[in-house]
């Protein structure tokens, strides 16, 4: 049990973890950025959620590439398809 540390420990352990890695500056920017709008949003939390930085952005170019890969599937179907018809007919496809 001597590892145990006292909560105001652990806490300011934490607490210095969040400001290396830059949390506490992108939180108090996105806050004070709400803070500042003049007509604040109906929804905080998505305000918060879009301006943080990095979260949007990653959704939306992981939707990208999901079309990017549901199309280049479908192109491959297609393509196998054309393989096996000239393949069948005896034709040479170069």
């Amino acid at each position: 049990m001597s590892n145990m540390k006292p909560p105001d420990s652990k806490r300011e352990e934490f607490r210095k973890y969040l400001e290396r890695a830059g949390v506490l500056d992108a939180l108090t920017k996105v806050l004070v950025s709400l803070y500042e709008e003049p007509e604040k949003p109906d929804d905080a939390l998505e305000y918060i959620r879009q301006n943080l930085g990095g979260i949007t952005e990653v959704d939306i170019e992981i939707n990208t590439l999901r079309k990017e890969l549901e199309e280049t599937k479908k192109m491959i179907v297609e393509l196998e398809a054309k393989l096996v018809k000239y393949e069948g007919d005896g034709d040479s496809i170069d």
